[in-house]
């Protein structure tokens, strides 16, 4: 078992931890059938010489496949790699999120603010408030379901 440490945001460290590790502060592994299992797959590399010891805060456990790379010699994440990382992380994360409170809205008839306290609760996220994940539900939502148009009405 090889791992590397990442940099992450807080709010992104946090969903990873209690999605995938169960709130334990050890390394994170990621299943295989998942997208960002193939993606952290293709981002790695070899280690550059004059690169130091990985630092960041959030452990992960490479993927060891029976066909290409060994984790034992390409186990270097770049700069780059992290912010993509980061990045389907941070989609991962929101698509969760409104997956969840379209359901628990229209299916369960569940408010909005309960659901996104729920959300907060099963993974403990402590770094964004219930307002972050509502103002951008709804900023989600405005650019996804645009609104008809009416028409417009004349005086004679």
């Amino acid at each position: 078992m090889v791992t590397t440490r990442i940099s992450l945001p807080p709010h992104l460290r946090e969903y990873v931890r209690g999605r995938f590790a169960n709130f334990s502060d050890g390394a994170v592994r990621f299943p295989d059938s998942l997208d960002i299992y193939h993606i952290l797959f293709d981002l790695l590399e070899k280690r550059p010489s004059n690169c130091p010891v990985d630092s960041g805060n959030l452990e992960i456990i490479l993927p060891e496949r029976s066909v290409g790379k060994r984790p034992e010699s390409y186990n270097y994440l770049g700069v780059r790699s992290q912010r993509i990382i980061a990045r389907k992380i941070e989609t991962m994360m929101w698509a969760e999120v409104h997956d969840l409170l379209d359901v628990m809205k229209h299916e369960e008839g569940v408010d909005y603010k309960d659901s996104v306290h729920l959300f907060i609760c099963r993974y403990g996220i402590e770094s964004l408030s219930e307002d972050a994940f509502l103002k951008n539900y709804y900023r989600w939502r405005g650019k996804v379901r645009r609104k008809a148009k009416k028409r417009e009405y004349r005086r004679k």
